[in-house]
């Protein structure tokens, strides 16, 4: 689950508002927590654990959430990609997995883009 989702699902559970997240945090306002909430930003190192005693979690859980969502395996496009994913219907995941699918076979076989059909030379009469 991204950070922004379990930020929201915790804050809910302990009966938060952004403006209680905001108190409770050095250096957020009430801006900075609606991004967090929204996916926009992501808490620093010292919000971290303001963060965690505020949402009455460990910051180990927080901070694997953000592991996550920082993987510096992935490229920026490739988190984009997954958000994106994560936002679609079961149905609407397995047609673009196929479609991704369909398309890293050609990549595999050289292909870059759809070929063309050459066109069909007439015999002279």
């Amino acid at each position: 689950m991204p950070i922004d989702a379990t930020l929201r699902l915790l804050s809910k559970a302990r009966g938060l508002s952004v403006a209680d997240i905001a108190t409770a945090i050095p250096r957020a306002g009430i801006g900075t927590v609606n991004a967090w909430l929204k996916g926009e930003k992501l808490p620093g190192r010292d919000q971290v654990d303001a963060l965690a005693r505020a949402l009455g979690v460990p910051a180990g859980a927080l901070l694997a959430e953000l592991a996550q969502t920082l993987d510096p395996a992935r490229t920026r496009g490739e988190h984009q990609l997954l958000a994106a994913y994560r936002a679609l219907s079961p149905r609407q995941q397995g047609a673009l997995l196929e479609v991704a699918r369909g398309l890293a076979t050609n990549a595999g076989a050289g292909d870059t883009a759809p070929r063309r059909p050459a066109p069909r030379r007439r015999k002279p009469a």
